[in-house]
């Protein structure tokens, strides 16, 4: 069995940009903010390179991204083992586009794992590979730890309409792990019915397969806005110590 894994990094990210552009000049995208002198896309990518199972890692950038990222790519020790592929307008067309170029059999894995979430750890993956060999399809998740209200919205604001059970909530996480069969499968119908997903699990779910939920870890976070930047700093400086 081999393991492959996507990185879907072609979004802009407006917040993150936002946040950290200078004066006059438009910011970078999340994935190449850096922490600790390294872009956060790196250390995601470091991540998996630390995985012996990964056979290959295919990142999905905007086109005039690929040149520019790959000479600091070219740096790293697993650089050969990357692919550096363009992404699409969202999400799941950037996994579809990366998905086309996997050369797998049916009962290899396939993880799907967000760019900006580089502090996911080795058993985390590993628990994700093994439920997904298994069971077809595994995702990692946290159960919810507040309150979960659902609400109905109104020109006055949100208004309430029923307490959602904690114990029925989780988290989505990544890595989301499937079975190529599984995966190819699910994008290959949401892409004939034109149906565009949350995630790679909702669409796996949308097909008809049952989708495991290994535990996640709450240092597993996204990054997404400034704020995030200081945990990541300070998660960083734990590792190094």
């Amino acid at each position: 069995m081999k393991v492959f894994v996507i990185i879907p990094a072609a979004g802009l990210g407006t917040r993150m940009a936002a946040g950290t552009a200078k004066a006059g000049s438009p910011g970078r995208s999340k994935q190449f903010v850096e922490i600790g002198g390294t872009p956060i896309l790196i250390h995601t990518l470091r991540r998996f390179a630390e995985v012996p199972q990964v056979q290959q890692i295919f990142v999905a950038l905007r086109k005039a991204e690929i040149k520019q990222f790959q000479p600091r790519l070219n740096q790293e020790p697993f650089a050969d083992r990357v692919r550096l592929v363009e992404g699409g307008d969202n999400r799941q067309q950037s996994v579809a586009n990366a998905l086309a170029q996997v050369k797998a059999d049916p009962n290899d894995v396939v993880l799907v794992h967000d760019a900006v979430r580089p502090f996911v750890d080795a058993e985390v993956i590993a628990n994700v590979i093994n439920a997904a060999k298994k069971t077809g399809a595994a995702i990692a998740g946290i159960p919810a730890v507040d309150t979960i209200k659902q609400v109905d919205r109104t020109a006055q604001g949100a208004i309430i309409t029923s307490t959602i059970p904690r114990e029925r909530i989780v988290l989505a996480q990544t890595p989301q792990g499937f079975t190529y069969s599984v995966i190819k499968k699910a994008f290959d119908e949401a892409q004939a019915d034109n149906f565009t997903g949350t995630d790679e699990a909702s669409l796996v779910e949308r097909s008809g397969h049952e989708v495991a939920v290994v535990m996640g870890s709450p240092r597993n976070i996204k990054i997404t806005t400034p704020g995030d930047m200081r945990l990541a700093d300070f998660y960083l400086k734990q590792g190094q110590e």
